[in-house]
């Protein structure tokens, strides 16, 4: 079927007609919360989804970003120390056999399915906060001349996993679980750099 410019021009002006009726009816046009880029909101059809649910989420959008950012600060630096002590071997020299296969595991289930993106190109990608803690006390010797103490770097790794985890089931943190993220991210930051 092809379409004329009289018929083209006879079907926009119904669209029109249509979204002008619904507006008359009472549809109720939702925003997109300010703190979302517009585009990429459209792109997802945020305005389709309950107004409640993506007004509770949107405190926890920054949390998540700041966490996010956080987890690749930690693998940039579990990566950059165990490069420059073990080498370009570091992974098969320097992570456990047990952290190593999960890894592999994981990365081969998600080149299973093609048609979707996936974690990375390293398998330090694949790896858990709770394997990086281990990781570095695998290799402690590496690691003490960037970090405080051992306990301390395991502890902010923990504090900001069981975080990272409640928010990625679509849960909200308390306050104090947020400022206590944030206290143990600026402090991780002082110590060994964004």
């Amino acid at each position: 079927m092809t379409m004329t410019s009289g018929s083209l021009y006879e079907f926009a002006f119904r669209g029109f007609l249509a979204e002008a009726a619904l507006d008359k009816a009472g549809r109720i046009r939702r925003q997109i919360p300010e703190e979302f880029d517009p585009e990429l909101a459209r792109r997802l059809g945020i305005e389709l989804l309950d107004e409640e649910a993506v007004q509770a989420t949107r405190a926890m959008a920054v949390v998540y970003a700041a966490i996010a950012a956080f987890e690749v600060s930690a693998r940039k630096l579990v990566a950059a120390v165990l490069l420059e002590a073990v080498g370009e071997k570091w992974w098969e020299q320097g992570v456990s056999e047990n952290i190593r296969r999960r890894a592999e595991s994981r990365r081969t289930e998600e080149q299973k399915v093609k048609w979707h993106g996936q974690r990375g190109d390293s398998l330090l990608d694949y790896t858990d906060l709770g394997d990086l803690a281990k990781m570095i006390r695998n290799n402690w010797q590496h690691f003490e001349p960037h970090l405080r103490s051992l306990e301390w770097a395991s502890a902010i790794l923990d504090v900001v996993e069981r975080s990272r985890n409640v928010i990625m089931h679509s849960s909200p943190l308390s306050r104090e679980d947020i400022e206590r993220v944030g206290i143990n991210i600026r402090d991780w930051v002082k110590q060994v750099g964004g």
